[in-house]
């Protein structure tokens, strides 16, 4: 909207970045978190222009100030969730005392927001205290916050008078306020425009139906909120906007409203809001005749009001709303109730005052009059002040925001999630649908979506229809499966102005999934293949979807789906990347036959080779699956093979091909986000490019047998964030020493030598006194490798005598020139080897580490931060474990964000407290009473300590644990601790926690090879 206005769609309004953002680098090693898909951080650090502050200030300018700034406030605040237009988040603003005896702040309504909100204001002594919303304006970007003034103790409280009289053209103003994050800033202005449209801010929160005030002041993020003043210390207008395109120009918000709302929030009185669902814009006479406006009209309106240069013209009027059919896009309005009226100020007034009656309308609409009786509804009824939790996504009423913008009804027109995640993790974006029906009954808003969803089960899969607000002639159709485990909950969150908080009430507890039932389905068939006992491994391959509930170990996804290989039909075995499931807190649906889906689980996990092992139960398949059949012997380069893949649109793709090459490969590792990753592997490559665009498949010979998987392997994040993947080739030679044993029935729990290697060929190694007696026996043994193993790096928890640098000769008395000559380390305690080391060759009995625990299997959500021990990947890549309480995720609007903690860092101390594992870490933070101070002592992943101090919210943000229990269906057990108390088993998974960055994807990845 208001897209006449040049430039228009740079406006942004103005928020400061997370306080993490100003926090010293040492203390994020690692990159900001985005906010459930947006990058709140990055949008409002663009380049500001040249701040100036009122440094030759007369004499009553300064005493002015002296004044003012102590009735200004900083504000420090969360929007806890996602809510309307907004998102969750962490961000600074500015506001002033417009009451000091009853304790009223005012700011922008963009700052108290629409949802959820917590926070605290700071004054210019510095004295703290917590402020809560007690109202916030439904369309003008106002609202007031609350605080208890008998918590200022060392200074005088007194308000700014609010005097919208005196905001004219030409005045001389000064914006103080909390200006690019700075404690207090004074910039200096002069008023230029009264009669400004309300500026856009994209698809955000905007302003409409009102007149701005426009000014150069250059003020950037962090002054929202701020009062403009003028000579006298009289509040004039309230900063809300401005150009971030080098222009100094920033927009205010007239206070007129503000003012009557403060006289009635004093009085305990209802703000009543009237609106017609039209959108109304200032308009100059030169394009109001252009639409129709007569000269007799114009000539009538100019004479009452010469100052004025333009009328108020419909831009948008909302279908099915009071005004449709009534009023056109287009219409300038010449009257209201009989009364000529060209400013929203007087309209507001009027239709404030009718609130369930009617006005009468007089418009003009290509020189024809037309006089209407519009109904007024109240502006407060189509503004969400509720919302309803469930399956993991958040949902509410459409408000008017949405409906305006996009120009749709605000009737039955859907549900609205503001929140998709959970099972309503839509593909494309994180918010603006609408959800039409689930499960083939209608939701056209909010109640009949809570009737429908409390009586589906848990696991159930339904249909679900959607629409996007950005196309609402697509109608989308998706199978989901409802999360009633991880979400056990339905919850309703509905606003309580009289303690600011959002009080909750369960809806429907969760219902035990429907007993599943045997299904028949056949596989599909490629006739046109030239090999037909090779293709025939189709019957060996599953469809693997996965949904992370809880993103730990430092895996970027939420959603992940791939393609398993059969390894026994009987028992239900497949075999699958890691990069597919990194971790067993997840849910698995395995698809066969593209017909029948049951659930699947993990049974095993390898430390480095980059598989999985997973089960379902096959007495509920009815089809011709097949155990593919592995080959024994490795593959050799030059080898002739048919490559069987899956690519991009999830369809069988077949290519005769030859084996390029074979050879240790070393997949970077991530150093801003360690997460799981294959090491010291030999790696396949082929010769065809099919290779490249599926992330799962087989090599395969003419005669079915499986000569090597074909997998996609995770690696680093670039710095364009991107996450990037690999796909290569493993040997299934490679595979027997432990599928085997799980085709058994055993789990094997292997030991491993805790170190990454890399190749070293004859040349390096002579140069590091390598004999020519081994390199004839390297030659001799291995006349197809000629290499050694380097020691590259040991991991922070490294027992085994191996040091970096050490070129590793024999183990147990074999010689070591494949990865695969490594694998006698899994059964054995300790090894014999023969190293070289610094050009002497030794000997040394290296001890071996178990697996056991490299896996994730704890994780506590604490304030927003999800922790757990350090897993695998950080102790690859780390000299020195600093805790086992590290930081893998921190939630959007949590008080972790707000206060700067950061993934990849390790929390030591709680209040002085060493805690050096998540047990004392639970004792000392559930001795810590809510909305109280502590302090956590961290060190950076870079061994840099710094100490944070959080308070403590466990309204919004209660401790929960999650343990691993076989016991349990989903494999967890899950713990609530609040004031202190366990609360076993209650605790449901924060909406926001699950979800997964920007560009979360199901389809299978695609990379580049290595």
């Amino acid at each position: 909207m208001d897209g006449h206005q040049n430039g228009e769609s740079r406006v942004k309004r103005k928020e400061h970045p997370s306080s993490a953002q100003d926090r010293p680098l040492k203390q994020l090693r690692s990159t900001e978190e985005p906010v459930n898909g947006f990058a709140h951080d990055e949008e409002d650090v663009e380049a500001q222009p040249v701040m100036h502050a009122a440094t030759t200030d007369s004499v009553e300018w300064q005493r002015t100030i002296e004044t003012v700034v102590s009735k200004v406030v900083s504000i420090h605040f969360c929007q806890t969730s996602a809510f309307d237009t907004d998102p969750a988040l962490s961000s600074e603003a500015t506001g002033f005392v417009v009451d000091a005896e009853r304790g009223y702040i005012l700011t922008n309504r963009h700052v108290v927001g629409s949802g959820p909100f917590w926070g605290y204001c700071i004054f210019d002594n510095h004295e703290e205290c917590d402020v809560y919303p007690v109202y916030r304006d439904p369309v003008h970007d106002f609202g007031f916050l609350k605080f208890d003034p008998k918590a200022i103790k060392y200074m005088k409280l007194a308000p700014i008078e609010l005097r919208p009289d005196l905001a004219r053209i030409g005045a001389e103003i000064r914006v103080v306020g909390n200006d690019a994050g700075e404690k207090l800033s004074i910039l200096s202005g002069v008023i230029s425009r009264l009669d400004r449209n309300a500026p856009e801010y994209s698809e955000g929160y905007c302003d409409f139906n009102t007149n701005y005030i426009q000014a150069a002041a250059a003020a950037s993020g962090g002054s929202s909120g701020s009062p403009v003043v003028n000579v006298e210390g009289y509040a004039v207008a309230l900063q809300a906007g401005g150009r971030q395109d080098g222009a100094a120009t920033d927009y205010f918000l007239p206070l007129d409203r503000p003012l009557r709302a403060l006289e009635l929030v004093r009085k305990g009185e209802h703000v009543t809001r009237g609106s017609i669902q039209t959108q109304f814009l200032i308009k100059p006479f030169d394009e109001c005749r252009r639409l129709g406006l007569t000269s007799e009209r114009e000539a009538e309106v100019r004479a009452k009001f010469p100052k004025e240069t333009g009328m108020l013209v419909a831009e948008v009027v909302l279908p099915k709303g009071p005004a449709d059919d009534k009023i056109e896009d287009g219409d300038v309005l010449i009257k209201v109730n009989d009364e000529l009226l060209t400013q929203f100020v007087r309209l507001d007034d009027i239709l404030d005052s009718s609130v369930g009656g009617q006005v009468k309308m007089l418009v003009q609409r290509g020189g024809e009059e037309f006089e209407v009786t519009i109904n007024v509804g109240d502006l407060h009824a189509i503004t969400p002040d509720r919302y309803v939790s469930a399956a993991g996504a958040l949902f509410h009423e459409l408000s008017y925001q949405q409906a305006r913008f996009y120009a749709v009804t605000l009737k039955d027109n859907g549900v609205y999630c503001c929140e998709s995640g959970g099972s309503f993790r839509f593909e494309g974006c994180e918010f603006g649908w609408l959800v039409q029906s689930i499960d083939n009954k209608p939701t056209p808003n909010l109640d009949a979506f809570v009737e429908v969803m409390k009586v589906i089960p848990d696991r159930a899969r339904v249909v679900v229809t959607y629409k996007h607000l950005r196309d609402m002639h697509t109608l989308n159709t998706s199978i989901i499966s409802v999360d009633r485990h991880w979400h056990r909950k339905m919850s309703l969150h509905v606003r309580n102005d009289k303690t600011g908080l959002w009080d909750t009430t369960t809806l429907a507890e969760q219902l035990p999934p429907v007993d599943p039932q045997p299904k028949k389905a056949n596989f599909i068939q490629m006739a046109g293949a030239q090999h037909p006992a090779a293709v025939d491994i189709v019957r060996s391959f599953v469809r693997v979807s996965v949904s992370l509930p809880l993103r730990l170990d430092g895996f970027p996804k939420g959603r992940k789906i791939g393609f398993g290989l059969v390894i026994d039909a009987e028992k239900g075995l497949v075999l699958v990347s890691r990069a597919i499931v990194p971790y067993d807190m997840c849910d698995i649906t395995i698809t066969v036959a593209d017909s029948i889906i049951v659930d699947g689980k993990v049974v095993f996990m390898h430390p480095l080779q980059n598989y999985v092992v997973l089960q379902y139960d096959a007495s509920l398949v009815q089809a011709p699956v097949k155990s593919a059949k592995l080959a024994t012997t490795p593959m050799k380069q030059g080898e002739s093979t048919i490559f069987f893949g899956f690519n991009q649109n999830l369809r069988p793709v077949v290519a005769k091909t030859a084996v390029t090459d074979i050879t240790s490969v070393a997949i970077p590792a991530s150093t801003t986000t360690p997460r799981y990753r294959a090491v010291n592997l030999d790696a396949i490559t082929v010769d065809t490019s099919l290779s490249e665009r599926c992330g799962s498949g087989v090599l395969v010979a003419e005669d079915g047998t499986v000569q090597a998987l074909w997998m996609t392997y995770l690696g680093e994040r670039t710095a364009n964030g991107r996450d990037q993947s690999y796909h290569l080739g493993m040997s299934t030679s490679a595979l027997h020493a432990v599928v085997d044993d799980i085709k058994n029935g055993d789990r094997p729990q292997l030991r491993i030598l805790n170190l990454e290697t890399h190749i070293m060929q004859m040349s390096e190694a002579r140069i590091h006194g390598l004999s020519q007696e081994w390199i004839d026996r390297v030659e001799k043994e291995d006349p197809e490798r000629h290499q050694l193993f380097i020691v590259r790096k040991v991991d922070s928890d490294h027992v085994g005598g191996l040091m970096e640098g050490d070129i590793v000769l024999t183990l147990n008395g074999r010689l070591v020139t494949r990865v695969t000559d490594f694998d006698v380390m899994y059964r054995n305690e300790y090894l014999d080897a023969v190293i070289l080391r610094k050009q002497e060759e030794i000997k040394l009995k290296v001890s071996t580490v178990p697996t056991h625990e490299f896996e994730t299997d704890r994780a506590v959500v604490f304030c927003g931060a999800v922790l757990h021990r350090p897993h695998h990947a950080v102790r690859q890549q780390i000299k020195k474990v600093h805790s086992d309480v590290y930081i893998s995720l921190r939630i959007a609007g949590s008080p972790a964000y707000m206060y700067g903690l950061a993934p990849t860092n390790f929390i030591t101390h709680v209040n002085g407290v060493p805690t050096p594992d998540l047990d004392k870490f639970v004792e000392e933070t559930n001795k810590i009473p809510d909305n109280t101070y502590f302090r956590l002592k961290i060190v950076t992943f870079d061994n840099q300590p710094w100490v944070a101090t959080l308070k403590k919210n466990e309204h919004y943000f209660p401790t929960v644990e999650f343990l691993k229990d076989p016991s349990e269906k989903e494999g967890w057990r899950r713990v609530t601790y609040e004031q202190g108390k366990v609360k076993a088993g209650q605790g449901d998974l924060p909406e926001a926690a699950q979800e997964a960055v920007p560009g979360d994807v199901e389809m299978p990845d695609e990379g580049p090879m290595v």
